[in-house]
């Protein structure tokens, strides 16, 4: 009987089986409220009194608050207990919602933001290493797919939700919208999730801390201000620079040290290392397309930010109806053969969006739109249940730290990418960038689909039994 088959016959506690599920919930509040505020933005710069390019400073800091503590959930769940550590984000996250809708400036919400973001960092990472170390190897490809789900659905249900509340409500409503989910967390995280600490008390890498911490947040914020149009790209390349120099001397660091931050042994496992380093890469194209695409149906179109979120809910439904298929196509065709093959799909449904116009039939937009979904739905869920399929358990909360790290950059890099090839396609036509053109946001959408090929090419070396461990095909068909 081969350990697949054993595995279904073992028993599971029942809060065990629930841990996907309460983890899940957690990643949905977060990466919806990441997702949620772009529509709001409008309403909050008038009632603060600012622009709403000042706003970004409040969704910057954010985002850089995730990059500087992300590398530390990992050593602060082993000293303090994962439950204790998952709750408490739980609870920061929630309480820096209320501050943020509660916010009655700029500068309030900016420090709230920060807040929300350390409850976030804490949250995601030590949430799926809860999930990875307590779920059993054969077992992993359906739980990685059910905390993978919001990851996927949030960033294309978010617009439309925020368009909604704004318009019928306020954007107050888009922070509030969390108090009662992270009420039903809690509860669920203190019934059901278990408490666990590592075995030995490791000291804390202070110089790893703060290099990756200054490493990621340069990365961010450079590729952030190169997009924008009212900044020079001197200074914002002089910064990403900066951060790519202090990420190699952190990579030295780390290796050297007796007690890292974070473990690089996991990259030494070919299926682990190639979805971090090709996985980011299509990660980036991938979520390119949602910062785009409502960009598009605005300025392009001449939608309304509400109608534009509508019709993301086609991407939506193509994300939630692949979910179904996900499992038994990883079983008949392996995982090598799925990224490859899905990656040429994903990145024809990309490319196909950027010949989008404005007499183009409604049917044929939401047709390309829900290829798009069906396409990041089974590349995101491939790539996150391939990720642990050859690592041993006492990687696992290394790795899962590391992935949720990448994860997160990946997610703000890919929307920077977005802004930075549309800010290009409008000075190759010598323009600054204030007024974008459909044209513009084609050349976007091949960039981005020219990435996603590109990133493909890191899967060929694969072996064509990777992941056959989990459930994967045992042979390529």
């Amino acid at each position: 009987m081969n350990d697949f088959s054993a595995g279904r016959e073992a028993p599971v506690p029942f809060n065990l089986r629930l841990l996907p599920f309460i983890v899940a919930a957690t990643f949905f509040m977060e990466y919806l409220d990441t997702t949620i505020i772009a529509t709001a933005l409008p309403s909050m710069a008038h009632d603060f009194h600012v622009g709403p390019n000042e706003l970004s400073l409040g969704l910057t800091a954010y985002m850089l608050t995730l990059a500087v503590f992300i590398p530390i959930s990992g050593w602060v769940a082993d000293r303090m207990g994962s439950r204790t550590v998952f709750g408490a984000a739980v609870v920061v996250f929630t309480v820096a919602s209320v501050l943020c809708g509660s916010a009655p400036g700029l500068y309030s919400f900016t420090a709230a933001r920060v807040l929300q973001g350390i409850g976030g960092a804490m949250m995601v990472p030590v949430g799926r290493m809860i999930v990875v170390r307590n779920t059993e190897r054969h077992r992993m490809m359906q739980a990685i797919s059910t905390i993978t789900w919001p990851g996927v659905v949030a960033p294309v249900v978010g617009p439309s939700v925020g368009g909604f509340i704004t318009t019928y409500a306020s954007w107050h409503w888009v922070f509030f919208l969390n108090v009662p989910f992270g009420i039903a967390a809690l509860a669920a995280v203190i019934a059901f999730v278990p408490q666990q600490r590592a075995e030995g008390r490791r000291p804390l890498d202070m110089p790893g801390f703060l290099l990756s911490g200054a490493a990621l947040s340069l990365l961010l914020y450079g590729t952030e201000a190169a997009s924008h149009r009212d900044q020079r790209l001197g200074p914002a390349l002089l910064l990403i620079l900066a951060g790519l120099g202090l990420g190699v001397l952190t990579v030295r660091h780390l290796r050297g040290s007796r007690h890292p931050l974070l473990s690089l042994g996991a990259l030494k496992v070919p299926t682990y290392s190639a979805t971090i380093l090709w996985g980011s890469a299509n990660r980036a194209a991938i979520e390119a397309v949602p910062y785009l695409s409502p960009l598009l149906f605005q300025i392009g179109f001449g939608l309304s930010p509400f109608r534009s979120g509508l019709l993301l809910l086609a991407t939506a439904t193509g994300n939630l109806g692949m979910k179904l298929f996900t499992t038994p196509v990883l079983r008949r065709y392996g995982f090598r053969t799925t990224l490859l093959c899905n990656g040429v799909f994903a990145a024809c449904a990309i490319l196909a969006l950027g010949t989008l116009v404005p007499a183009t039939p409604l049917p044929i937009m939401l047709v390309l739109l829900f290829a798009y979904g069906v396409g990041r739905s089974m590349q995101f869920t491939t790539i996150n249940t391939l990720a642990f399929a050859d690592v041993d358990d006492g990687q696992k909360g290394p790795a899962s730290t590391l992935q949720s790290a990448v994860t997160q950059m990946m997610i703000g890099m890919g929307i920077a990418f977005g802004a930075l090839c549309l800010r290009g396609a409008a000075w190759l036509r010598h323009e600054d960038g204030r007024a974008f053109t459909t044209a513009d946001f084609h050349w976007a959408f091949v960039a981005a689909a020219l990435l996603m090929l590109v990133s493909l090419s890191g899967y060929v070396r694969l072996p064509a039994d990777a992941g056959s461990g989990i459930g994967g095909a045992v042979r390529s068909r």
